[in-house]
Formats: structure tokens, C-alpha cells, sequence
């Protein structure tokens, strides 16, 4: 039989779907932190919406960029919100963050060019690396300062061969919120060498201890930056797939063109769903933030209740980054806490080979679950 391209026999799975999968075999009564996606249901007026547009026939391919009217609730989006400024010419609207982040990846490291991320990271970054026939390289950040962006290693990481840089504020897995002068200095190294800044922004609306503002927003070179979002995580829209790659126009045109031959559009339907939730009311979101935050307040009083827990305070998105305080594989003490007690985590190493052993704990369940898992963590670690 003819075997696969080198290029996707290299990409992996997560662990994080490990553990997913096995959890999906259990009968038990298991408390689920693993995955990071909201557990609200898309609010109403968001539904309504899509359904009233499929009623009504918009069924059909949109402009390969997107409907003209949900490009520009994102540009009126990221410059209300975020600071962030393009019009919707600069704007591509794509089937989820994920397409988006993959769009901005083949746009800026051609073949042997490198991706350098700071660890730990997203594993998807180095798997969309590897798939542009790239390379990838994480780069350590400080684990005794809570993982804090340090500019002057990935400065120091660059060379001839970076393309890009990916930063992801809020950060996952860590849930720390990057420092703007670190994230300006990274901007101004990648402007000096003719490479780009991807902004992973897609956590950004879920910034608790500070007011959200993009990358571009406050570089002196947001021609170097792309900026990634999506409706998935803050209007709890996942299985819509609706995200969006904005930046300088002449790339956008370019990747618009990758995008028309292999997603074509993003579906009609979802993007007037994103249209409804961009524009229309805001408290169904503002009560999950404040859910959210309520939440985080509670992740790091438990961990500070358990002895020998710890993890950096999460500054935004909806995870912590438990270390247990265990000598051992991430994976296997993972394994066991599922199979032992009942909660199901990911994986710290799961994450690249910055902060072996942790855990990431989503928050992304209810109060009650919460407790419920953080009283089996206890007694699992306990035990172990």
C-alpha cells in the first residue's frame, strides 16, 4: 500500500484526546476537566438567529473572506474590545480559531523556516509546524516565575531561519496573561527580521484581572502581527467552528486564496450566528464571564487548601496548570487519578518538555463539579 507523506505520519494526537478517549470508555460517574470548552449552551438569541437564517435560505456559499456584515461585527469587535484595528478587507473569516491559526502558519513559515513558541504550549502549534514542512522550537519560559513571558529567551531563540512567533494570551495551558512589554519587545525582534507575530488570542475576552487588549493594539508594528480569534470559547460557540485571521491586507488576499480551495467558506449558517453574537445582547456573555472569574476564584482557593498543590494564578481563559508535587510522568498519574478516582485531567507533558509532571485542570464545569473534583484530586494525590 502507499504510505502517507512524511508530514503527516510526523503529526501526533494530544493527550489531551487520550485522556478524553479514555474517559469516553468509562461507565462512571466521572468529573470532567480534561477539555477546555464551556459547558453553557449558546445563548438563545444566538440560535434564534442562525435558525431564522437557514429558514430563510442562507444556506448557500458565502465570499470566500466571509459575509461582508460578520467581517465587519468582528472589525467593529476587535477595535471595541480589544484595541485591535482593521477593517473588514483585512479580515478572513474561517471555520473555527483552529483553521485560522493553520491559514497563518502556511502563510508564514515556508519549507525549513522556523515556528518558535514559548513553553509550555498548545501542542497543535508544532503538529501545523510540521504540516507546512516546517520546523518547531519551544522555548522554555521560567517555571519558578509562574511560566511569565520572558522576551530575552525567545529573543535570544531567533534567527535567520524564524518566520514566526506564536503567542497565546491567555495563555493555555497556563491561563497567565502576557505582559505587554514583553510581548512589544518579541513584536519589535520579529519586525527586525522580516517575520511575523501570530497573536493566539482566542481566550482574550476571558482576561480577568485586567482589561483585554490585543498584540497589535499596542506594538509600533502591528503590520508584523496576525491576529487570531474566534466566537468558540467567551460566546461558548465550539461547535459552531466560527473563528477569523485578521492583518495586514495583502496576506489576508493571499491566504483567502488557501482558503477558497480547501474550506472554501466558513458555513453561511455560523456566521450568522456569530453576526447575532458580536452584535446583539451582551448580558448572556457578561454572566458567563462573571461565571468564569467566579470560578478561577475558586480553583486557586482549593489549590491553596491541598497540600503539596500548586499552580500559577490563572489571569484568564479557563485553566490551571497544577503541579502535584509528584516525581513522576504527567500521563501515567493522569491515568490514575481516572481509573482510581474518578477525575479525568491532561496531561502537563502534553504540553511540550517545559513543565513535565504537571496537570491542566479545565474550569470550565460547575461549581459543584469543581469541588467534587478537587475533593478526588485531594485524595488521589493523597493517596498516589
Amino acid at each position: 500500500m502507499p504510505t502517507p507523506t512524511d508530514r503527516v505520519r510526523r503529526a501526533e494526537r494530544s493527550s489531551i484526546r487520550v485522556m478524553f478517549d479514555l474517559a469516553e470508555r468509562h461507565e462512571d460517574d466521572l468529573v470532567r476537566l480534561e477539555v477546555g470548552e464551556p459547558d453553557f449552551d449558546t445563548p438563545a438569541h444566538v440560535v434564534d438567529a442562525a435558525a431564522r437564517a437557514a429558514r430563510e435560505g442562507a444556506t448557500h456559499y458565502t465570499s470566500n473572506a466571509g459575509l461582508p456584515e460578520c467581517r465587519r461585527a468582528i472589525s467593529d469587535t476587535l477595535d471595541a474590545e480589544f484595541g485591535v484595528r482593521h477593517g473588514p478587507d483585512e479580515i478572513v473569516v474561517t471555520v473555527g480559531g483552529m483553521e485560522a491559526l493553520h491559514l497563518a502558519i502556511l502563510a508564514t513559515v515556508s519549507p525549513g523556516e522556523e515556528l518558535v513558541v514559548p513553553g509550555p504550549t498548545w501542542p497543535n502549534y508544532e503538529t501545523q509546524a510540521i504540516l507546512a514542512d516546517g520546523s518547531f522550537r519551544e522555548v522554555p519560559m521560567p517555571a519558578e516565575s509562574g511560566f511569565d513571558l520572558d522576551a530575552d529567551r525567545i529573543v535570544d531563540a531567533m534567527d535567520d531561519d524564524t518566520a514566526a512567533v506564536v503567542l497565546t494570551t491567555p495563555s493555555n495551558p497556563t491561563g497567565r496573561v502576557f505582559d505587554p512589554d514583553e510581548c512589544r519587545a518579541i513584536v519589535e525582534a520579529a519586525a527586525d527580521r522580516d517575520a511575523y507575530v501570530i497573536a493566539d488570542e482566542v481566550y482574550l475576552g476571558l482576561t480577568y484581572d485586567r482589561a483585554p487588549e490585543g498584540i497589535a493594539a499596542y506594538t509600533d508594528h502591528p503590520d508584523h502581527v496576525l491576529t487570531v480569534g474566534s466566537c468558540s470559547k467567551a460566546y461558548a460557540m465550539t461547535g459552531w467552528r466560527l473563528g477569523w485571521l485578521a492583518g495586514d491586507g495583502h496576506l489576508v488576499d493571499e491566504v483567502v486564496k488557501v482558503h477558497e480551495a480547501t474550506t472554501a467558506c466558513a458555513s453561511s449558517v455560523a456566521q450568522h450566528a456569530a453576526i447575532a453574537a458580536l452584535t446583539g445582547p451582551r448580558e448572556p456573555f457578561e454572566d458567563m464571564y462573571d461565571e468564569f472569574r467566579r470560578r478561577r476564584d475558586l480553583v486557586v482557593d482549593r489549590v491553596a487548601e491541598i497540600d503539596g498543590l500548586s499552580c500559577p494564578r490563572p489571569e484568564g481563559a479557563f485553566y490551571a496548570f497544577l503541579d502535584p508535587g509528584i516525581d513522576d510522568d504527567s500521563l501515567t498519574i493522569a491515568k490514575y487519578l481516572l481509573e482510581e478516582h474518578g477525575v479525568v485531567l491532561a496531561p502537563g507533558d502534553g504540553f511540550g518538555d517545559t513543565a513535565p509532571g504537571r496537570l491542566r485542570l479545565s474550569f470550565a464545569n460547575s461549581v459543584d463539579r469543581l469541588h467534587e473534583g478537587f475533593d478526588r484530586i485531594e485524595a488521589g494525590l493523597r493517596e498516589y
